[in-house]
């Protein structure tokens, strides 16, 4: 992020785009855009941006883009949708840029079908001599892929009386609760499964009324999933439901979108003096494990304008005996949030009543626990609120890892520091761990380290326990702070 001038925040942003102010530059028709003509758009003081088939006019909002102007250009005259996905695809652009809409992009007219039907492509084939044998060859990786997901992926259902279960058969060894996520609200069940980068989705509208409980099953070696629905009514189903658009497809997770479910504030706690602990509660019929490492979007509606934000969840505290994995509730999402003066969201995020409701997302993240299990050191860099997602991370490592844990945790002052007493007393009580505070800006009674994050002050501190051992090194912060750290 980049510092943004007076009067050129997020509100003022929105205020903005409900000013009624000609944001698009054409008085507000809607155009078909070229190819050609959006090349033409490339400049500061007239930036067209395509992002999924849709132009923008990118320049009223160069001052207010919190990734400076620079980043904005990267896109200008272009398609942009493949870089906004690497940066920030979370971001609700549609509701963030409406009144910039310039128009769609115009069809390519297509010369030929890409896809024909077998038995012309087999004619044409041996028309040309080919052999049959020659077109399957070359075939052969078209088939091989477009075979995988129906001999992977596959459902079925069957029913009771009383109940209706829904079975994913994956064929995935090693399926667990954190590769299954359920909604189940109001007559529309949705279950995905997640295969790396990839994800599996079962959406339909119910035939009939269910219960809001929903139970799921996993058979982790054959990879089976049933999700168990109890029907409000004992009569007899003639079909599932009514599929969604994206029912029984297996693609890529950018393609797929995020998925919200509305989540009720039960409880929030102060942590420090500008920090506290949210708990939300998921809704009855949801099954959603949030994996170590990774992070879900809160969403909110301000000023009419849905506002997206990422936060790592964290634990309810730091457990102290690491004798078994703790059990997860599989209800609660705890969040460990800065509240801003001056932060548009986290303001209104603070001003939440207990009950009140607030969109959380489907996990992301690339994080895999295997790079922890296969590590003998593992080395936690944390700048501020950069240290929740290391409570997770660190609460896995001590319960099912044996290798040794350090934390250098970077703050301004002492009243920043985040669940100190907490630390301090599981680096007595596990000789595994050790945690180093440094602070930019201590006071005279101080004793510690202090100073920002250099290569001279990690040099210190982060050290192989062996000669050869394999290290791994996690950093979260704000931005400066993990450059200056990757570096």
């Amino acid at each position: 992020q980049v510092p943004l001038k007076p009067g050129r925040s997020l509100m003022d942003w929105i205020r903005l785009t409900k000013s009624g102010k000609d944001l698009t530059g054409l008085k507000g028709r809607l155009i078909e855009v070229t190819e050609d003509e959006l090349s033409k758009h490339n400049k500061k003081e007239d930036c067209w941006i395509c992002i999924r088939g849709f132009v923008y006019n990118g320049t009223p909002y160069m001052e207010y883009h919190p990734g400076g102007e620079d980043e904005l250009m990267k896109a200008a005259g272009t398609d942009g949708t493949d870089l906004f996905d690497q940066v920030h695809r979370w971001v609700n652009y549609e509701s963030m840029l409406k009144e910039c809409l310039v128009g769609r992009m115009a069809v390519k007219p297509i010369a030929a079908p890409k896809v024909r039907l077998a038995y012309e492509c087999v004619k044409e084939a041996l028309l040309e001599g080919l052999g049959l044998h020659m077109f399957l060859y070359a075939q052969r990786k078209y088939i091989f892929f477009s075979l995988l997901y129906f001999l992977f992926y596959s459902y079925d259902w069957f029913q009771t009386d009383s109940l209706v279960t829904v079975i994913i058969y994956t064929k995935q060894k090693g399926m667990n609760a954190e590769l299954v996520i359920v909604d189940c609200q109001d007559k529309r069940l949705r279950g995905e499964i997640i295969m790396d980068d990839h994800s599996y989705l079962v959406e339909v509208d119910l035939d009939h009324a269910v219960s809001e409980d929903v139970a799921v099953n996993i058979a982790e070696k054959v990879g089976k999933v049933e999700i168990i629905l109890s029907k409000k009514d004992n009569i007899h189903w003639k079909m599932l439901g009514q599929p969604w658009e994206g029912h029984n497809t297996f693609i890529k997770r950018t393609d797929r979108g995020l998925f919200y479910r509305k989540c009720k504030l039960v409880s929030k706690t102060e942590v420090t003096h500008d920090t506290k602990l949210f708990c939300l509660v998921l809704p009855k019929g949801t099954h959603l494990c949030v994996p170590t490492g990774q992070h879900v979007y809160l969403k909110q509606i301000i000023a009419g304008t849905d506002v997206v934000k990422p936060y790592t969840p964290v634990l309810p505290f730091l457990p102290l005996d690491f004798q078994e994995p703790p059990r997860r509730d599989g209800v609660h999402i705890y969040l460990m949030i800065k509240i801003y003066p001056h932060g548009l969201f986290t303001q209104a995020l603070d001003h939440l009543q207990i009950g009140d409701c607030i969109f959380v997302s489907n996990p992301e993240g690339n994080f895999k626990k295997s790079q922890v299990q296969t590590s003998e050191d593992l080395i936690l860099l944390a700048g501020g609120t950069g240290f929740t997602p290391m409570v997770k991370l660190l609460n896995f490592a001590l319960t099912e890892v044996s290798c040794l844990r350090y934390l250098i945790f970077f703050n301004k002052t002492e009243d920043d520091i985040l669940w100190r007493n907490q630390l301090e007393q599981l680096a007595l009580k596990n000789e595994r761990f050790e945690v180093q505070f440094i602070l930019s800006q201590p006071t005279k009674d101080w004793v510690g380290k202090q100073g920002k994050i250099s290569s001279s002050l990690l040099s210190e501190f982060v050290k192989r326990s062996r000669r050869d051992s394999k290290v791994l090194i996690c950093i979260c912060g704000p931005a400066p702070f993990t450059e200056q750290g990757v570096q």
